[in-house]
């Protein structure tokens, strides 16, 4: 039973440099997006940042690039028509 909690807790938080590992990048990058408020959520617990939903906001990410979300690709889009000067 207290493995099935501490597995859950330790899915839901991970200290930032868990979160960096997971992801693939150096904590000093998320220390840098977390200045900027642009990473995925984060909290201080105690002297420790905590960093949650880091599936979730992996899947915002991949939504929003127009790489991988084919309503937002520019070539699936009809050309624009060019205005047309007058003199």
């Amino acid at each position: 039973m207290h493995d099935q909690i501490a597995s859950t807790h330790e899915a839901a938080f991970l200290n930032l440099n868990k979160a960096a590992e997971y992801l693939g990048i150096s904590p000093n990058t998320l220390y840098v997006w977390r200045h900027r408020r642009q990473g995925p959520p984060s909290f201080r617990m105690g002297r420790r940042v905590m960093i949650s939903a880091l599936d979730e906001w992996v899947t915002a990410q991949e939504q929003a690039d127009s790489r991988s979300h084919v309503a937002l690709n520019p070539l699936n889009q009809k050309p624009m028509k060019r205005a047309v000067r007058t003199p």
